[in-house]
């Protein structure tokens, strides 16, 4: 039994070197050295173990999976490399990612406030309101009527309906403020529009 046990320590031993060339040399190198490893006697084993070759970015893990009279009752994992810095993750001194700040609620709403208040430009892409306007076109006046439409007359529409659009949510925005709210909602713009008369 103490024989069956040193052997399967020079086995081991055996096996573990087998692993460690796998991962520096190509297959044939592998299978060659498997063939040389097997013939040696304990003596041989006992020097390869003082003389292991080390892998500096590679790390390997034994796993047992049970015990048994086999050979083949351990199994050799090996791991992902490390960084090339060769330190695990979260050493300290490691560079730390900065955090997205938090705004409070309303502070980024009231900058983007601002942002579009500054600028003219327009808030609808062009193509799309464009695609509306001719659908309602053929819509109001038939599949049949294919109108050919101007750039700058669409340009001018949009102009046009967005200027409402703006005037329209702010007098909803009063509305909501008058009855003690921040949120505008749809009666809002229902009680803006009666008022106006459309």
């Amino acid at each position: 039994m103490a024989d069956r046990q040193t052997d399967g320590g020079i086995y081991r031993e055996i096996r573990q070197y087998i692993t460690m060339a796998r991962i520096k040399t190509k297959a044939s190198q592998v299978t060659a050295s498997r063939k040389s490893s097997k013939k040696t006697s304990s003596s041989s084993s006992s020097s390869r173990r003082t003389a292991k070759p080390q892998s500096p970015d590679v790390s390997i893990v034994k796993k047992d999976i049970y015990e048994s009279e086999d050979d083949e009752d351990e199994e050799w994992f090996r791991e992902k490399p490390e960084t090339s810095s060769g330190l695990s993750k979260n050493q300290p001194g490691d560079p730390i990612e900065p955090r997205k700040r938090r705004f409070k609620s309303g502070t980024v709403a009231l900058r983007e406030i601002k942002k579009y208040q500054k600028n003219t430009d327009l808030l609808i892409r062009k193509l799309p309101f464009a695609r509306l306007v001719r659908e309602i076109v053929m819509q109001e006046f038939g599949q049949d009527a294919e109108y050919r439409w101007q750039s700058v007359a669409i340009l001018a529409l949009q102009e046009a309906s967005e200027a409402y659009l703006v005037h329209l949510l702010d007098d909803t925005n009063l509305c909501a403020l008058h009855s003690k709210r921040v949120t505008i909602m749809q009666k809002d713009i229902r009680l803006v529009r009666r008022l106006r008369g459309e």
